[in-house]
């Protein structure tokens, strides 16, 4: 890991392949969320919404700062909690 002022901020390929379980399950919990008939969405909606969810988490997929990849889980469990309620994020 590269060291900033303030202690380590990027991510290596240990912390990368640490974190790939926990992302790969969120990402799945969230697209098996999302078809949940207890949400006011349309097929065309639900479709759209898994995408918007795919193209979050491959854009997210290139981050390489522990800050951000720390925050990306937390948005994910966040998003995660407010499906399961059955409301949309």
């Amino acid at each position: 890991m590269a060291k900033g002022g303030s202690g380590l901020i990027w991510a290596t390929a240990e912390d990368l392949a640490r974190n790939r379980p926990v992302v790969l399950s969120l990402y799945r919990q969230i697209l098996r969320a999302l078809n949940s008939p207890e949400l006011p969405l349309g097929h065309a909606a639900r479709l759209a919404k898994k995408a918007e969810c795919r193209a979050i988490f491959i854009f997210g997929a290139e981050e390489r700062s522990l800050h951000n990849i720390r925050d990306l889980l937390d948005a994910a469990r966040h998003t995660l909690g407010i499906l399961n309620r059955g409301r949309l994020p």
